[in-house]
């Protein structure tokens, strides 16, 4: 019955020790942390430059279409007088 005991106070003690060894080691974070840090980095960049592109593709359709406007009204009005 001695043996017994023995047996399971060292079992108990191991098992013991094991769970502090697992609860102890540090989870590695800082990797994980600057790999984030540089994948937000690299998603605002590239965010900021697709939106000075598009804001700049904008602008230009927005003249084509005011040049285009602009030419139908003067052929409107130049169209306007031989109707009379």
């Amino acid at each position: 019955m001695k043996k017994v005991f023995l047996s399971l106070a060292i079992i108990a003690a191991l098992t013991v020790v094991s769970c502090k060894q697992a609860d102890a080691a540090p989870a590695d974070t800082t990797a994980v942390d600057s790999t984030a840090a540089a994948a937000t980095e690299t998603v605002d960049s590239t965010a900021a430059a697709a939106t000075t592109t598009v804001d700049s593709t904008a602008a230009a359709a927005t003249e084509k279409v005011d040049a285009a406007a602009a030419d139908a009204t003067k052929a409107a009005e130049a169209a306007a007088p031989a109707k009379k």
